[in-house]
Formats: structure tokens, C-alpha cells, sequence
């Protein structure tokens, strides 16, 4: 039976995502983070917490800025609590769009960057987002109107990884096997201690057990064709359901002396897909 706190998490996931994917200025990057924060939310979790949800982000906000800290990103982390309130009507003709493109967030120092997308992009209220960031309502709303005067208006496309015309074949072969159905053949490129992160539904090590993770594609009803891509600027497959084109997900690969060591799929976690920047590899 699922517990109070699986339940918890699994109708937070998405929006914790688009926090921290925001935060991190990359969905992947983000998927870690809600990652991290759901373990620490796990370990922590009593059944008397109150405002479960609010409890929640306050964790996932600490994740990320231990993730931003740890890559040297600190840019401002800590709300000053001495700033002045913001005029409201000239935040008014501050305010911009801000639901896609998560490097555009980036440039913002972190303070802003949080305010601007707990109540910009998710709708929480000053209030509400004073109690997640453990901040004044003023500093909330002096950090929120800077960081829509600053915030790029235009998106911006996410730099691209380099991909070597080695991991291009790679991926074009898995895609062409895939594509092909040819399942036996892709389990025969698993590394021994291969490693599978069916994002939001269970983790696997060792071929043994991820050979049976192409078993779930073999038996769906739906279909389901690859394609490599750039995916948040990095080299993946594009998996688009053959049946309904706007169904779409994404898989990443990494390899080990030729054969794989790691995969990654989001086919249950279609939320990483929301603003997500896919082009042509």
C-alpha cells in the first residue's frame, strides 16, 4: 500500500521539478536535485508535518542550493533581508512570461531566481514563499521585483554538449535497433554492471536485472520511436509515441568500452519535458 509520503511525492514531483529544474538552469541537472530532496524528504518525513507540500519545497530549495554551492554557482544565495519594498505598480510592468526556457533563469542571482519562480511560474503568494525560503515578506518581494526587471526576456537555447561522431553512431545504432524492435540485440550492448534509472518509477543494477527493462517496451501497447537529439543541450534519444506525436520523452545514454553503462529514462516522468529545449542532433 503507498504510504501518505509516497503519495506526497509523487503529486509533488512535477512541480518540484519545475522549481529545481529552473534553479539548476537545466532539467536534468533539476531531476537530480528532486532526487536528492525527496531521499532527504524520506528520511525526515512524521505523518504530523505541517503544510506538507510547503515542507516539501523548503527541502527542495535546500537541495538546490547545496547543488549550486557544490558547482561554485553561489551567486548571491542568501535573501537580504534589509531591501526595500518594491513599487507594485512598476513590478507590474516589470512582470514577463517565465514559464519555459530554464537557462534564462540562470543569469539571476539565486535569491531572485527562487522568488521569481515560487510565485511566477508555480503561483505561490509572497506569504507562502517568504514560509518556503525562510524570509521577511518584504525581502520576498524586493527580491521578486529585481528579478523580473533583470530576467532575460528572450529564450535562451541551452549550450550544447559536444558530441563526437563516435557517440553519434552510438546513439544512431541503439535508435535503429530500438526502432527496429530488435531488443535482444540491445541487450546484448549492456555492461555487466550496467545501470538503469527508470526516473520516477524504480532504479536497476547489473544486466541481469536491466535486460528486463526492454521488456517493458516490447509488451506496451504503445509504441514508441527514437530519435537522436539534443535534449537541454545534451546528446540523448527522443522517443515520440508513434500514435500520438505530442507524447514525448527523452533517454540518455553513457558508455563504458563500447557497450552501456547507464541508462536513463524519463518515460514516467513526462514532466521533465515542460520547457525543455530539443533540437537536432
Amino acid at each position: 500500500m503507498e504510504s501518505d509520503f509516497e503519495r506526497l511525492a509523487t503529486a509533488m514531483r512535477p512541480r518540484l521539478h519545475r522549481y529545481c529544474a529552473r534553479m539548476m538552469g537545466s532539467t536534468f541537472d533539476g531531476e537530480d536535485v528532486v532526487q536528492e530532496a525527496l531521499a532527504r524528504a524520506a528520511g525526515a518525513w512524521a505523518s504530523d508535518v505541517e503544510q506538507p507540500e510547503r515542507w516539501l519545497f523548503r527541502i527542495a530549495h535546500n537541495a538546490a542550493i547545496d547543488a549550486i554551492r557544490a558547482r561554485g554557482r553561489q551567486n548571491n544565495v542568501m535573501l537580504d533581508p534589509q531591501l526595500d519594498v518594491a513599487d507594485e505598480q512598476a513590478d507590474a510592468e516589470a512582470r514577463v512570461s517565465v514559464a519555459g526556457s530554464f537557462g534564462a533563469f540562470l543569469p539571476l542571482p539565486v535569491p531572485q531566481r527562487a522568488c521569481v519562480v515560487l510565485i511566477d511560474v508555480l503561483g505561490y503568494s509572497a506569504s507562502e514563499t517568504a514560509e518556503i525560503l525562510g524570509a521577511t515578506v518584504p525581502a520576498i518581494k524586493a527580491a521578486l521585483h529585481r528579478g523580473r526587471e533583470a530576467l532575460v526576456t528572450k529564450p535562451r537555447a541551452a549550450p550544447r554538449a559536444p558530441a563526437s561522431e563516435t557517440e553519434r553512431l552510438r546513439l544512431r545504432a541503439y535508435a535503429d535497433l530500438f526502432n527496429a524492435r530488435e531488443f535482444n540485440a540491445l541487450r546484448d550492448l549492456l555492461a555487466a554492471e550496467v545501470r538503469l534509472d527508470l526516473v520516477a518509477r524504480t532504479q536497476m543494477k547489473g544486466r541481469a536485472q536491466v535486460e528486463t527493462y526492454f521488456a517493458r517496451y516490447e509488451a506496451s501497447d504503445r509504441r514508441w520511436r527514437l530519435a537522436p537529439a539534443f535534449a537541454d543541450g545534451r546528446p540523448a534519444l527522443l522517443a515520440t509515441a508513434l500514435d500520438d506525436p505530442n507524447a514525448r520523452s527523452v533517454v540518455l545514454l553513457e558508455w563504458e568500452e563500447g557497450r552501456i553503462a547507464t541508462i536513463r529514462d524519463f518515460l514516467y516522468a513526462s514532466y521533465i519535458m515542460d520547457g525543455i529545449a530539443i533540437s537536432t542532433l
